[in-house]
């Protein structure tokens, strides 16, 4: 199709007016981009939110915290003192028992055919004796009238001494043939909990044989954990002051054990490797919620509360050069403290040294913080159970 010149003119003022038309939306679309940008570039230049907690002063006694191993008072493994098959077991595994109840039988018959022996040849000797006892007798008469001679009264002493020896030869070995009977009923030398049995009845046994069952007694438990010298000082101080200590027990599930012990003894030497020393504590298990081998946390309380500066631990970091917090001035500026921590204790650190009372410390959102920047801090929500400051 072809346009004249009038026609073209017409065509390019149609089009200019269209896009005359358009330039309005245009520029409404790159008024509303450009705050956008400015936006984002605002939000990225905004000082990062962290969570503050002020430090508190409380009152509150020392704890130290160790990680300790339980063992029972007594404890005793069951083995075959005698050879012998082994006959039916007269207990159900994980069942209490109690002290002299039979728990294993050994086949018996040899053993009582062995003392049948013994008894009998102890009445021979006892024969014996009785007839040496009346030669001697008889001896001592003749000497005295003078009717035998020295030498017959004195084989005749001699036969009733070496008759007695037998005898009492005879008894030993009757004795020992009855210990050995004995040993064939194996009975629980105290009451507890007995454990699974390592050999099913009819096999052969022995005392190479190893151990046949296990019977604790869980009524009292000790927990033994190790205590390092610095620690171990107040604590000697306070056993020697006759002021005994509370000690805990937190299980696996990190709940406290309901009742609390004492420390009833601490090891005479230092163990080098771990520059501390073996502590032991008592516990009631009544309950027998405790186990022997079971593995605690042991906690050791004070008796002395004193006002102390804490800040939740949380808010603590360590480096190579020790422990440090960082700190929110009123300024929104961070700065790095180093700290000295006196103990930790329900999720506390007792400040020693490096804060004062109402420092806010950063308890959430230090990773994104180095000391000089600018943050804008927030309280954090107090835990649970606490009151808001």
């Amino acid at each position: 199709m072809r346009y004249g010149a009038r026609g073209f003119g017409q065509l390019s003022l149609a089009l200019g007016r269209r896009l005359v038309g358009l330039l309005p939306g245009v520029l409404l679309g790159l008024s509303f981009a450009l705050p956008a940008g400015a936006q984002t570039k605002s939000a990225e230049n905004a000082p990062p939110v962290v969570l503050v907690r002020p430090v508190e002063v409380r009152t509150l006694a020392p704890q130290s915290e160790y990680v300790g191993r339980l063992a029972v008072f007594e404890k005793v493994e069951l083995r075959a003192r005698v050879k012998g098959v082994l006959g039916k077991r007269e207990f159900a595994d994980g069942t209490k028992v109690t002290e002299g109840q039979l728990l294993f039988t050994i086949d018996p018959t040899s053993y009582r055919i062995a003392v049948n022996q013994k008894r009998a040849l102890r009445d021979g000797a006892q024969a014996a004796l009785i007839n040496a006892d009346a030669q001697l007798k008889r001896a001592a008469e003749l000497l005295r009238t003078n009717n035998v001679s020295q030498v017959s009264y004195d084989q005749r002493l001699a036969e009733q001494l070496q008759a007695k020896a037998t005898l009492d030869d005879t008894e030993a070995q009757l004795e020992d043939a009855e210990l050995q009977l004995s040993y064939t009923k194996i009975t629980a030398p105290i009451a507890g909990l007995i454990g699974r049995s390592s050999v099913s009845p009819g096999n052969l046994v022995g005392p190479e044989s190893g151990v046949l069952a296990t019977i604790v007694n869980e009524r009292q438990i000790r927990a033994l954990f190790s205590v390092p010298q610095v620690d171990l000082l107040n604590v000697r101080r306070d056993l020697r002051a006759g002021e005994p200590l509370a000690v805990r027990l937190r299980l696996a599930d990190g709940k406290l054990y309901p009742e609390k012990g004492k420390v009833d003894f601490i090891d005479v030497a230092v163990d080098p490797t771990t520059d501390g020393q073996m502590a032991r504590a008592v516990f009631d298990n009544a309950d027998e919620l405790l186990t022997d081998g079971q593995t605690v946390r042991v906690i050791v309380e004070g008796n002395e509360p004193a006002k102390v500066m804490v800040v939740p631990l949380a808010a603590m970091a360590i480096d190579q050069t020790g422990r440090y917090v960082y700190v929110v001035d009123g300024k929104g500026v961070v700065e790095q403290r180093r700290i000295t921590v006196d103990f930790v204790r329900d999720g506390m650190i007792a400040v020693a040294s490096g804060l004062k009372e109402g420092d806010r410390v950063i308890v959430q959102g230090q990773q994104r913080v180095r000391a000089g920047m600018t943050v804008e801090a927030q309280p954090a929500p107090a835990p649970a159970g606490q009151p808001k400051r």
